[in-house]
């Protein structure tokens, strides 16, 4: 049944994506996207386009704000501030679960292999992942990698209760993992790594736990849809889907014109580490093969079904989601507007 929905669903998207979106009277249709965190790579292919006036050309004046995490961010696109948000899906489900009047969707995906995981130094005692067990590992109680830390560990084969987490802020832990003070430090990998070489240690002298390499068949995050914004303006929902894959599509062929364009819109960016910070973003997580056959935003019936099953058991949430509560492929544009440059 949920299979056949998917497909009833991706023939709407193709309606959508051959039908252009018509402005009332020449007006453009005002339209709000919270990116979830500050100003940077994550939120390059929305930026850029912007800033190449894909929005603009599809009927849409958008509006585009920074974040405070994703949790913040789906609160506010559920209580109806944003249309939608770049967000992490399983704090989206767990969202739901908790609040299924204001239940939100994901609409795409944007980081199709999960980019949580935990770092460690080469040089220390951790050298496998079961080695974690009883180890002093930084991260915040709202982490995403904190959170699905219990799935990691199960697929690994290892008892995470015994872990001490150390409850730090990122920029004052950052220091302390390190002068030494902690063990491992639990981050999406890209945020770690530069943040670590801002410090003094760089890539080379530390080893990244992806969760998507040890187990974990999760989607990272999505764009994530408020429930009157998708039914009010359906129209307007594809457009933004559109011109943002579009924008997403040419940062992955062209990263350096995704950090241009997080430079134009926050002067005070170092321009050369978020071209960094885009490249490890394309690299781990959007470049993959799920992205090449299917292209930018799509999502398979299994992995969505795992991104659930994960998040439920690593959250301890007392209910689950279906698939048609949690996902909906009906905005995606066609296979052909999704597809990844050569």
């Amino acid at each position: 049944m949920q299979r056949r929905s998917l497909l009833r669903a991706a023939g709407a998207a193709t309606l959508f994506a051959a039908t252009p979106f018509v402005r009332a009277q020449g007006s453009l249709h005002k339209f709000k996207l919270n990116l979830g965190w500050k100003i940077e790579a994550s939120g390059a292919g929305f930026l850029l386009a912007q800033q190449r006036g894909y929005y603009r050309d599809a009927g849409l004046d958008v509006t585009i704000d920074t974040g405070n995490g994703s949790a913040a961010a789906i609160s506010l696109v559920a209580g109806g501030a944003y249309d939608v948000a770049s967000a992490d899906l399983s704090t989206m489900i767990e969202f739901n679960v908790g609040n299924p009047q204001a239940a939100l969707k994901a609409v795409a995906i944007q980081y199709d292999l999960n980019p949580n995981a935990v770092i460690v130094r080469k040089d220390g005692p951790i050298k496998q992942p079961s080695d974690l067990a009883g180890k002093s590992i930084l991260g915040q109680p709202f982490n995403a990698s904190r959170k699905l830390f219990p799935v990691f560990a199960k697929a690994q084969g290892f008892d995470p209760s015994g872990v001490k987490w150390e409850n730090v802020t990122p920029d004052i832990g950052d220091t302390r993992f390190v002068k030494g003070d902690f063990d491992a430090a639990a981050y999406f990998y890209f945020t770690g790594l530069l943040n670590l070489k801002a410090r003094g240690m760089g890539p080379e002298r530390l080893t990244v736990f992806r969760f998507s390499e040890l187990g974990l068949k999760s989607y990272g995050n999505g764009i994530v849809a408020n429930p009157l914004s998708m039914t009010r303006a359906p129209e307007a929902m594809a457009a933004f889907i559109k011109a943002s894959t579009r924008g997403w599509i040419d940062c992955i062929a062209d990263p350096k014109a995704g950090a241009a364009a997080v430079k134009a819109r926050e002067p005070l960016a170092d321009q050369q580490l978020e071209l960094e910070r885009l490249q490890l973003i394309v690299d781990g997580t959007m470049r993959t093969a799920d992205t090449m056959a299917n292209g930018w935003g799509a999502a398979t019936p299994a992995r969505l079904q795992a991104t659930i099953d994960e998040t439920v058991s690593a959250f301890g949430l007392k209910s689950s989601l279906t698939l048609d509560q949690f996902w909906t492929d009906r905005f995606l544009p066609a296979p052909a507007d999704r597809r990844l440059k050569a």
